[in-house]
């Protein structure tokens, strides 16, 4: 799903965004509410860019990467952690493209996600790749997403991957799928 976000940037560069495990709800541009396998997913659009709702019988999980006020946990390359009955890994990445990539970039992952059943993209006013976009897949016992947040003025994309699955009992890793 493609949407136009009818807000101005609030976080303006790749340097603002920050990185939350376990937040409130905060207030959503857009939203795609997905069932996937038992999970309930909702992939929301801020006006700061992202938030994930992740809901099982095993409880809940929120991650945010956005620009907010206050924190103090800047957006990390890599987290690996338990999270209750969970494993929650996340990635991210700063990709530095000319502006002639940028836009073949930008819409090449536009129309990725816009044609994705589980996918959910908001283009800000005022630059057609300036863009936040989701992706969420379902890969026997783990959720992935992916997504990206573009910064056409300064030619940055900022990708992250997430993966929260059902945590393994003695220290064994689960055959699961690793988003890419």
């Amino acid at each position: 799903m493609l949407t136009t976000l009818n807000t101005s940037y609030s976080d303006t560069r790749a340097a603002d965004l920050a990185w939350a495990l376990g937040r409130d709800p905060l207030p959503a541009l857009a939203t795609l509410d997905l069932e996937l396998t038992g999970a309930k997913l909702q992939l929301r659009l801020l006006g700061a860019s992202h938030q994930v709702l992740l809901e099982e019988e095993r409880g809940r999980c929120s991650e945010t990467v956005a620009c907010i006020p206050g924190s103090s946990t800047p957006l990390p390359l890599g987290v690996a952690k338990r999270v209750g009955d969970w494993e929650y890994e996340f990635a991210a990445r700063v990709e530095m493209l000319t502006p002639g990539s940028f836009a073949g970039r930008a819409q090449e992952l536009l129309a990725l996600v816009s044609e994705h059943p589980h996918g959910l993209a908001g283009v800000f006013p005022g630059s057609p790749h300036a863009f936040t976009a989701m992706l969420a897949q379902r890969h026997t016992d783990h959720v992935h997403w992916r997504t990206w947040h573009a910064y056409p003025q300064d030619g940055q994309l900022v990708a992250t991957r997430t993966r929260v699955g059902a945590r393994v009992r003695g220290g064994r890793r689960g055959q699961g799928v690793r988003a890419a």
